[in-house]
């Protein structure tokens, strides 16, 4: 598999499934195809290059020394997440980890995104129901 990245908040695909309650975003450049809930339209059709945010909630996020980016399983519904923290915002208490893809992670309440910096390495589960909203 190659090591495809996006830069930013916006992870790029290629729209493999669309319904009202799942879409499959194939990654470029991988073989992820990650199943992710529709947050809002879908203005593409299947096939088509899509781009958008990754949302997931996190049970709890640990800083971690060693490992690479990834996203766990490689087919299916986001379950595991490791990668390098891009930005972080307090005020919505939210991270951004770039994986495979950038995720948007919303940290539980017993988490601050002010306890992380960026650059760091990072690695936790996701409860279900990771979204992916199209950018406009």
């Amino acid at each position: 598999m190659s090591e495809a990245v996006t830069a930013g908040p916006i992870a790029t695909g290629v729209l493999a499934e669309k319904s009202p309650e799942k879409l499959v975003l194939a990654v470029l450049g991988t073989d992820y195809r990650l199943q992710l809930v529709p947050a809002g339209q879908v203005d593409v059709g299947l096939n088509e290059r899509i781009s958008g945010t990754i949302r997931a909630n996190a049970r709890r996020v640990d800083v971690i020394s060693a490992g690479g980016r990834y996203i766990e399983p490689v087919f299916g519904r986001p379950r595991r997440v490791q990668g390098r923290i891009i930005a972080g915002d307090p005020r919505s208490n939210t991270l951004v980890v770039l994986a495979c893809v950038p995720v948007t992670v919303k940290l539980m309440d017993h988490q601050r995104a002010g306890q992380f910096a960026v650059g760091q390495m990072v690695s936790f589960d996701v409860e279900p129901g990771a979204s992916f909203e199209q950018a406009t």
